[in-house]
């Protein structure tokens, strides 16, 4: 059964967003959450207040880097 992505998932590919990093992922990378859902994010660290760019957005996660 399909459900719709665009309802659960509260990002998009291509827009930017204010974000807390609020935890470390397994690879190292920095993870944000908007709405809960789970955004990795390259080269930050716990507590840095970045803007980011989403690259990617799949089912449960998306990435995102940080915008200079």
């Amino acid at each position: 059964m399909f459900r719709d992505e665009s309802v659960s998932v509260p990002v998009e590919e291509g827009r930017t967003y204010d974000v807390n990093i609020q935890d470390v992922g397994r690879n190292g990378d920095g993870i944000a959450r908007i709405e809960g859902f789970v955004v990795f994010v390259p080269n930050t660290n716990v507590g840095d207040e970045v803007q980011i760019k989403v690259e990617r957005v799949l089912p449960k996660f998306a990435f995102a880097t940080v915008v200079e």
